[in-house]
């Protein structure tokens, strides 16, 4: 290199006499390379360079040997653009000379010095150079160099290679944070860990905290869980605004309608609740309104569950439900009042008014409805009409006939008497309170019973109190959420809609509302299924609480208690009367055995509710309710005791009955007499007490203690009472006796001996 530079620069200074030539010549070539090499040559202005499209300078483009990238494999070979002389700014640039020695720059080849033909079509030297796309790589240029290069005005500093990739960031990895909302259950714990359920459950024990798999921990013993496992523990606030909620508006319940144009609201038909005593003739009356033979089916005679039914009279609607009338469904006719619009108080004639009419007029009075009061049984011959209204007048219902504003209708059910009066009645008493609604707005009713059925699922009767309900809509009842699949009237027909005040059974609910329960219908199934699964967080949370740790003093008080627990499950045929007989069992008190619900369910009894009676130890009750033969034969098999009954009173009297046969028997001490000693005999078979009998009498087979001073000294049985030499079975007073206490000899003459029986006596609740 150093030769050939020396060389270069000596043809240089030749050629800077010479006059320039179109088509350069050897020299020519020199000078090119005398133009790259010797620092002291000048760069001639950007102005006068001929113009290069995407080609840049020579200069730019040497790189040395040791650094120059590879060529790619790939690339194929390309003829290079012939390129101008650097130093003849006047040669043409559309067919600028070859430069041979400039490629000895880029050849890894030693120069050729003996080649000749340097003119513009000369093709030796140009086939061995790159493409330029291969030349134009963006790699930073070498610092290492065997000649100073000069540093050109116009050459700019190369921008960074834009396609090399960045290394990946070397950042510590964070910390593991587990966010769950309470409560925090063992179950979603694990899950969120990583680890099974039961060896959460182990770690548990290890703390001393015994907790099945959905109960729920503290945050303090969830952390210190997670500290242990390599986790932090951060626990969601359900506060509305932190985060959490990020659907809060849609999950809040639709607000009532407010009605602005009185020209909205149109009549609606009247609901009517049938109230009263039981046996008093409420469904019976219902029959004869409807004319069917409903009471023939009830169990009884009595009504089990409520039941809405609609009735045309005149041409105009009505809507009635007939709610059970014995104490036991309180619950149940409170809510049929609530939802009611006149409550038609039935009283027999010859009964008058008994405890469950008080009841239930007290249920309307605090509902705030109108109350007709229907006399039934007048056909009777003991009927007395006037003594009732009496009674009526005695808790504040005159009736009009008697100068005030209760309308009272004799009517007889059997005989049909009085039937279409009570009918007018009801339909004037509607149209005084002017009855109306707006089937427009978004659509609510009230459930008036709800039941599991086969091959349906969850269903539940409804009364609409606004709205037009349609199949199709969203809704939430309670705490749960569905879609309307399905509207059935009361006459057990498919319907579309259901206008205000008309009683339809809704298919298509996830879970078993109750009685009682606010149907709303939603914007969206989203909306229901948020707003349901609020609700459910929040009963979960109410429900699944951390059981309370035994301790020493709780465990001997529970023994000294000496409490029993009778354990039921009960499955009933609809929710209204598991309801109401969970609370008449619950009413049951006693101070000395417990009556524990420990499950309640809809439906048949099945086999699994045969396994929790097994493991509980409990007696299955089931109303209205069928065995499965799985379940049968489980029961059979595990013996467990399995009672159906139809009829509510004797559910609960069977239930009572268990509970006082569970209660061991009261002994009862009774004195029977006293003997005083007045000599002791010691003979061969023991000793024996001469005694007189001062009160009462002395029997062989009762027991007796003996009193020295007031103070027993020894209790025990008679062994032997005898008259002189005869065995007697009891001596009376004023009569002297042998006595024989057991193994007992140490009487003292002026002891009383007192004789007394145990007895055992049934105890009650």
């Amino acid at each position: 290199m150093a030769t050939r530079a020396t060389s270069s620069r000596k043809e240089s200074s030749t050629t800077k006499n010479k006059p320039e030539a179109p088509v350069p010549s050897k020299p020519a070539e020199r000078t090119v390379a005398t133009d790259l090499i010797s620092p002291k040559k000048k760069t001639p202005p950007a102005e006068s360079r001929p113009a290069r499209s995407g080609v840049p300078p020579i200069s730019k483009i040497r790189v040395p040997r040791e650094h120059a990238p590879e060529p790619k494999p790939a690339a194929p070979p390309a003829t290079p653009a012939p390129a101008p002389a650097a130093s003849s700014p006047a040669s043409t640039p559309t067919t600028p000379p070859l430069r041979p020695e400039s490629v000895s720059l880029i050849d890894e080849k030693p120069d050729r010095k003996g080649t000749g033909g340097t003119g513009a079509t000369g093709t030796t030297r140009p086939s061995v150079l790159p493409p330029i796309s291969r030349i134009r790589v963006p790699q930073p240029p070498a610092p290492k160099a065997p000649e100073p290069v000069p540093a050109p005005a116009a050459a700019a500093p190369e921008p960074p290679p834009a396609a090399a990739p960045l290394p990946p960031a070397s950042s510590p990895e964070g910390e593991k944070v587990i966010h769950i909302k309470p409560p925090i259950i063992v179950r979603e714990l694990a899950q969120q860990i990583g680890l099974k359920p039961f060896q959460l459950i182990h770690d548990l024990m290890e703390m001393n905290i015994f907790a099945a798999i959905n109960h729920t921990v503290e945050p303090d013993v969830a952390a210190a869980i997670c500290r242990k496992h390599g986790y932090v523990f951060e626990v969601e606030k359900r506060e509305k605004g932190a985060g959490v909620h990020k659907v809060e508006a849609v999950v809040e319940e639709p607000p009532p309608p407010v009605i602005q144009k009185a020209e909205e609201l149109h009549p609606r038909a009247p609901i009517i609740t049938f109230m009263g005593h039981v046996d008093h003739g409420k469904t019976s009356l219902m029959d004869a309104i409807r004319k069917t033979r409903v009471a023939a089916g009830e169990a009884g005679g009595i009504t089990q569950h409520i039941g809405a039914y609609s009735v045309v009279h005149n041409g105009q609607r009505i809507t009635f439900l007939d709610t059970p009338g014995h104490e036991a469904f309180t619950a149940m006719r409170a809510r049929g009042a609530n939802v009611t619009d006149i409550v038609v108080l039935v009283v027999a004639a010859d009964d008058g008014l008994m405890p469950q009419t008080i009841e239930a007029i007290n249920h309307a009075r605090a509902a705030k409805v109108s109350i007709i009061v229907a006399i039934n049984k007048i056909d009777l011959s003991s009927a007395n009409v006037d003594r009732v209204k009496a009674q009526l007048q005695e808790r504040g219902l005159t009736p009009e006939d008697w100068g005030g504003e209760t309308i009272c209708c004799p009517v007889s059910a059997t005989k049909g008497i009085g039937i279409d009066h009570l009918l007018e009645m009801l339909l004037l008493q509607a149209e005084i309170m002017e009855l109306k609604a707006s089937p427009d707005v978004p659509p609510r009713a009230t459930v008036i019973e709800a039941q599991l059925e086969a091959g349906r699922g969850p269903t539940a009767t409804v009364i609409v109190r606004m709205g037009t309900l349609k199949v199709g809509q969203a809704f939430i009842c309670g705490n749960f959420w569905g879609k309307v699949k399905s509207l059935i009237d009361d006459n057990g027909k498919n319907t579309k809609s259901a206008s205000p005040s008309t009683p339809v059974k809704v298919l298509g609910f996830t879970g078993l509302p109750n009685a009682g329960d606010e149907f709303l219908v939603m914007e969206s199934e989203r909306a229901a299924r948020a707003l349901s699964e609020e609700r459910l967080a929040d009963q979960r949370t109410q429900k699944l609480a951390m059981p309370q740790r035994a301790t020493l003093e709780s465990l001997f008080d529970s023994l000294n208690d000496g409490h029993k627990v009778l354990q039921l499950i009960l499955k009933c045929d609809v929710q209204g009367s598991a309801e109401a007989i969970s609370a008449s069992l619950n009413q049951i008190e006693s101070k000395k055995i417990d009556l524990e619900i420990i499950h309640t369910g809809i439906g048949p009894i099945t086999e699994s509710d045969v396994l929790l009676a097994t493991a509980s130890n409990a007696v299955i009750v089931g109303f209205n309710v069928k065995t499965e033969n799985q379940a049968a034969a489980a029961a059979k098999r595990e013996g467990v005791q399995i009672k159906l009954f139809s009829i509510i009173y004797e559910l609960i009297d069977q239930v009572k009955e268990a509970m006082v046969g569970m209660l061991d028997p009261e002994v009862r001490e009774s004195v029977l007499g006293h003997a005083e000693v007045r000599q002791v005999f010691d003979l061969s078979k023991g000793t024996v007490a001469g005694c007189y009998v001062t009160d009462g009498r002395i029997v062989r087979n009762g027991r007796a203690r003996v009193l020295r001073r007031r103070q027993p000294i020894y209790d025990g049985g008679i062994a032997t009472l005898r008259r002189f030499q005869d065995d007697v079975k009891e001596v009376r007073a004023g009569v002297e006796c042998g006595i024989k206490l057991g193994d007992y000899s140490e009487y003292e003459v002026g002891d009383v001996i007192e004789c007394y029986n145990l007895e055992k006596i049934a105890q009650q609740l």
